[in-house]
C-alpha cells in the first residue's frame, strides 16, 4: 500500500511525498535541491565521486542567460541519481548552487504525475533536461548523457546541439547528428 502525506507546498503547488515499495521516496511536482537532497542522500555520495569538466560547467552557467532548464526526475529512479549529482557538482565547482534558470519537477515512476506538469511534455524517459528559450524548446537531454550533462546542455544552450540528446538505445532513432 503507497502511503501519500502533504510534505510541504512550493509556488503555489504541492510537493507530495509517496513511499515506494521499496521505501524509497517518491518526491512529486516543484522541488528545491536542497528537498531533493535531503530525501536522496546517496545522491549526495554522487555529487562528491562526480567529476564534470569544470571548464564546460562554467561555459554552461554563463550560456544560461535567457534559457529556462526543466528537469524531470523521478527520485526512484537511478539514471535521475547519476545525472542531477554530476550536475549538482559542475555548479559547485563554478560556484553557482542554485541558478534560477533550472528548475526540478519531480514525477511518478509512471511519468503521469503531476499531471499539471507533464501533460503536453512528451516524456518518456527520466531524467529529462528540457531547455527553452523565449517559451519554445531549444532541446533535451533523455535519461542519459553521452558526453556529460554538463556539455550536453552547454551544447544545447549555445545553439550548437538541438532535439534530443541522449545514450539510450531506446532513443537512438531521436538523436540528431554530432
Amino acid at each position: 500500500m503507497l502511503l501519500s502525506a502533504l510534505l510541504w507546498c512550493t509556488a503555489g503547488w504541492a510537493t507530495e511525498v509517496t513511499a515506494a515499495p521499496e521505501d524509497e521516496p517518491i518526491l512529486l511536482g516543484p522541488l528545491t535541491r536542497e528537498e531533493i537532497e535531503i530525501a536522496m542522500p546517496d545522491w549526495i555520495l554522487a555529487e562528491v565521486q562526480a567529476r564534470p569538466d569544470v571548464g564546460a560547467a562554467g561555459a554552461m552557467v554563463a550560456a544560461l542567460s535567457g534559457a529556462e532548464v526543466t528537469v524531470f526526475l523521478g527520485t526512484w529512479c537511478s539514471d535521475s541519481g547519476r545525472e542531477l549529482p554530476r550536475l549538482w557538482r559542475a555548479l559547485d565547482e563554478v560556484g553557482v548552487l542554485d541558478p534560477p534558470e533550472i528548475r526540478y519537477i519531480g514525477v511518478d515512476r509512471g511519468i503521469k504525475e503531476p499531471a499539471a506538469y507533464v501533460a503536453g511534455k512528451d516524456l518518456k524517459l527520466v531524467p529529462t533536461f528540457v531547455v527553452t528559450r523565449a517559451g519554445l524548446e531549444a532541446g533535451r537531454i533523455v535519461e542519459s548523457s553521452p558526453d556529460g550533462i554538463e556539455r550536453d546542455l552547454l551544447a544545447l544552450l549555445r545553439g550548437e546541439r538541438t532535439g534530443v540528446i541522449s545514450g539510450s538505445e531506446d532513443l537512438e532513432a531521436e538523436r540528431d547528428g554530432h
